[in-house]
């Protein structure tokens, strides 16, 4: 579904990610572990488009990587971004209905959200509220399912456990673990390698811009032994 040839993201002229090639299969959850500046980030960034890179980028064996951030989302690739970033002034629902911006049915896109507020209850209750004024747990929630709704064909998520507690973070593992059992296809940047591990079909393991070790989740037990590679990897 996506593969990355020779990837390279730029921050000004800093490079960021030194030429990685990653692989995620359609269905799979395939995860990005590594420290605070490793590169995680700035490699979803570089896919979505929303920084310069150099290298090939491929979805669904298209290159994509020369188009802009709006055709790279008509083609299916969504993310619920690091911190969340919720629309705080708007509604819950309206979140969602610009999730579902691209769609063209909007009595469809209702019937969606509805389906969202049945799947997270919660939202459904507070479906007016500024979404600025839920929890850290529900806005990611909230962030994932408007995500969703453009229809992805990827789904890109950027520290989803990022400042939660850990009954919520155990939460929203559950959720990826559905999305993933829906057929979901995923590709997750964590820091949580045990939880990341678990859910995980694949891992990756970046520091300092490149990848420093890869292969099947199983192979990588409860994470534990990336503590030696991995300062600051929380398992």
């Amino acid at each position: 579904m996506l593969q990355t040839s020779s990837l390279k993201a730029f921050h000004g002229p800093i490079e960021a990610v030194h030429g990685i090639d990653i692989s995620v299969a359609e269905g799979q959850c395939v995860t990005l572990l590594g420290p605070n500046g490793a590169g995680k980030t700035s490699t979803l960034s570089a896919i979505t488009g929303t920084v310069r890179a150099t290298g090939t980028i491929r979805l669904g064996g298209e290159d994509i990587s020369r188009l802009p951030v709006e055709d790279r989302c008509r083609r299916g690739i969504a993310i619920s971004p690091e911190g969340r970033r919720v629309f705080a002034n708007l509604s819950v629902r309206d979140n969602l209905i610009m999730g579902g911006a691209l769609q063209p049915d909007k009595a469809q896109l209702n019937r969606e959200i509805e389906d969202w507020f049945t799947h997270f209850p919660v939202l459904g209750e507070r479906h007016a509220q500024p979404a600025g004024t839920l929890s850290g747990g529900e806005q990611q929630m909230l962030a994932i399912a408007r995500a969703l709704l453009s229809k992805p064909r990827i789904l890109l998520l950027d520290e989803p456990s990022l400042g939660l507690a850990p009954m919520i973070v155990a939460k929203i593992f559950e959720i990826v673990r559905d999305l993933k059992a829906r057929g979901t296809t995923i590709l997750l940047v964590e820091q949580n390698a045990s939880a990341a591990i678990r859910v995980s079909d694949y891992v990756y393991v970046l520091n300092n811009g490149l990848i420093s070790s890869h292969g099947a989740a199983a192979n990588f037990g409860d994470g534990s032994d990336l503590m030696g590679e991995l300062t600051g990897v929380h398992v």
